[in-house]
């Protein structure tokens, strides 16, 4: 990764580095049910502006203190959470080691920090959240309420908002018998969302070059733009 990509991509999302995030969970409720796999994968650009799914990271999570384990959401995921051969990691643990990852790259590529991107995107950064609260981490690099929902993308691209349809009516490899895992389902949530960025190259040259006739920038809120209006670029800023 060079100077003119991070310079790219800092500017083609404002700031902000999509990472894919994929987590498996005990049930649907983030506050009282068990993270147990996390997985990110960066989005990277090529010196052109092609994004391309970049390196990625998969922990196993043991169960918090009092989670509860929803035995149909278990066998969704063949999880296993006490199996003695599980290599999981305490939450804090996990989470550390993503969020060092995420926020190495985002200092490459001369970002203010990271923006989630998932299929059904609010329910992994839900859980995220969730969990950056029970551990106390205070140095998330993940904006605390926006994302980039791949589910919608591919709705409005492909026709398509199942994660599995989507992939495969877009083109790329679809293997059954890896889905419910975090890393394979993240590192195909990342490949659809740079098919659908890459796609819409064009329309965001386009809107680039009125943007900088407005004289926006990607360091803080734009020129004509009060804090009530842009309440991303303040709140919760990465430390």
């Amino acid at each position: 990764m060079n100077d003119t990509a991070a310079a790219l991509m800092a500017r083609r999302f404002r700031g902000y580095l999509p990472v894919a995030i994929d987590v498996e969970c005990g049930g649907f409720n983030a506050a009282t049910d068990a993270l147990l796999e996390i997985a990110a994968v960066l989005v990277d650009m090529e010196p052109d502006g092609t994004l391309r799914r970049g390196e990625s990271w998969h922990f196993h999570v043991q169960p918090f203190p009092g989670a509860r384990l929803e035995p149909a959401a278990l066998s969704v995921t063949g999880i296993d959470p006490f199996h003695p051969l599980r290599p999981a990691l305490p939450e804090h643990d996990a989470l550390q080691r993503v969020f060092r990852e995420v926020r190495r790259a985002v200092r490459a590529y001369e970002c203010r920090r990271a923006i989630l991107v998932g299929h059904n995107a609010a329910f992994d950064l839900g859980f995220l959240n969730a969990a950056v609260e029970r551990t106390r981490i205070k140095r998330n690099p993940f904006h605390p309420f926006s994302c980039f929902d791949t589910a919608t993308l591919a709705g409005a691209a492909l026709g398509q908002t199942v994660l599995a349809k989507a992939v495969r009516v877009a083109g790329l490899e679809w293997d059954a018998s890896s889905a419910h895992s975090a890393r394979y389902d993240a590192e195909r949530s990342a490949d659809l969302f740079c098919l659908a960025c890459n796609r819409l190259n064009d329309s965001f040259q386009v809107a680039d070059q009125r943007a900088r006739a407005f004289g926006w920038g990607v360091s803080g809120p734009e020129a004509g733009e009060s804090e009530a209006q842009s309440p991303d670029d303040s709140a919760n800023p990465a430390s």
